[in-house]
């Protein structure tokens, strides 16, 4: 049998890296968080009661926090010429959290049942890290439910139909300007619910293996 040699300075290691380090880090509420400077990913959990999410919320709460209901990032403003520190970067990422509290607090929903843990990183690393963090957790607000990390419809851009997360969970007032779906927001929780019965087969912060393992 031909076993390849594990490399951690493999892009994907590198990435599997960051992934890791990010469910390590501790837990903060939502609605509360210390402000601070620099750019990275982000995962967000639900613990509340909303029917739609009970299977979701039950992997979370008692501080056991196994399943995001979000991923994201938040990358540097503008292009990066060199290098830059941490503080250049300005407050990227808890602007990026805040703003989806914001979001939230217009809805039905109760900030006070989201929480998310967040990793500073140079984002060269960023894209990698969310992405295999999505794959390994198929949050339901980023695989179904798409809208909930929009922004408005800048000024000349083409406006599309309303995103599915605010027909389901209705308040953001630019929003609300865009034409509604055929699908109501029923339906889109009927699926939500649905969606969630499957339970991803990994909810493990371990994401490195060796080859051939």
């Amino acid at each position: 049998m031909s076993v390849v040699p594990f490399n951690p300075l493999d892009k994907k290691n590198l990435g599997a890296s960051v992934a890791e380090a990010l469910l390590t880090k501790e837990v903060h509420p939502l609605g509360k968080l210390p402000r601070f400077d620099g750019a990275g990913v982000y995962a967000i959990y639900y613990t509340g009661d909303l029917p739609i999410y009970a299977n979701l919320a039950r992997m979370n709460k008692n501080a056991s926090f196994l399943w995001p209901i979000y991923v994201g990032k938040a990358v540097p403003p503008g292009s990066r010429t060199g290098m830059e520190t941490e503080k250049e970067t300005g407050p990227a990422l808890v602007s990026r959290l805040r703003e989806h509290a914001n979001s939230i607090k217009k809805t039905e929903l109760n900030i006070e049942d989201f929480y998310c843990r967040f990793l500073v990183v140079d984002d060269i690393w960023i894209p990698l890290g969310e992405s295999l963090i999505i794959n390994r957790f198929t949050p339901v607000w980023n695989v179904l439910i798409d809208g909930f990390g929009n922004h408005p419809p800048g000024k000349g851009r083409k406006e599309g139909m309303r995103p599915r997360w605010d027909t389901l969970h209705p308040g953001r007032k630019w929003a609300e300007k865009l034409p509604v779906r055929e699908e109501t927001a029923e339906e889109i929780g009927r699926e939500a619910e649905v969606y969630l019965r499957s339970i991803p087969s990994v909810l493990s912060n371990q994401f490195i293996e060796a080859e051939g393992d």
